[in-house]
């Protein structure tokens, strides 16, 4: 047996580190990762469902089927799966990217960097936050429709911009613990041993 110290996350595997207790800013951040999963369920399976209807009736001699307001409902879902996606990468740091000069620096400006990068971050989403909350209050007071059935839209709007308040809340979130609970960023992203 080695004295050499160990880490204490040498040995944590996936089915502990599920059983660990959860905070609550960690479960708020899950809930917000499980609503952008559920968006993407949401708009794969409308994607699907329009393709069936429009291809399956064709192979019978029948006409093709068309969901009114297919193409809205699909924009609009969609607007609102990349709003809800950029929340849930926002946190993690998930979102790809070529860091050159962050690989090569030392530990103390790694963490400089990346609380450089992070403000950044929020200050660009809550630049666009403002700017999408705008996009609801004038869909809202243009009344805008979707083509066929004539519903509002400015509810998927609102849902999107919400997704984007997520973000800000998230990047708020992992700025604090950049800078004030760097451990705790650093506790998340170990790998668990197989």
């Amino acid at each position: 047996m080695s004295d050499a110290p160990v880490s204490p996350h040498a040995h944590v595997t996936l089915d502990e580190k599920a059983r660990a207790p959860r905070h609550g800013m960690d479960r708020f951040i899950d809930s917000i990762e499980l609503v952008a999963a559920i968006f993407v369920g949401i708009v794969a399976a409308d994607i699907f469902i329009s393709v069936i209807l429009r291809s399956a009736p064709k192979l019978f001699g029948y006409d093709p089927i068309q969901i009114p307001d297919s193409y809205d409902f699909g924009r609009l879902l969609l607007g609102i799966l990349i709003f809800w996606g950029i929340a849930a990468t926002s946190y993690r740091g998930a979102h790809i990217s070529v860091d050159l000069v962050w690989a090569s620096a030392n530990k103390r400006w790694q963490r400089i960097i990346d609380v450089f990068a992070t403000l950044v971050l929020l200050f660009v989403v809550t630049t666009q936050t403002i700017m999408l909350f705008d996009k609801v209050r004038t869909t809202y007071n243009d009344n805008v429709l979707t083509y066929d059935l004539h519903l509002p839209t400015w509810p998927f709007f609102a849902i999107a911009w919400l997704g984007d308040v997520s973000a800000v809340v998230l990047i708020a979130i992992r700025t604090w613990r950049l800078v004030f609970n760097p451990e705790k960023m650093a506790a998340e992203h170990v790998e668990a041993s197989p």
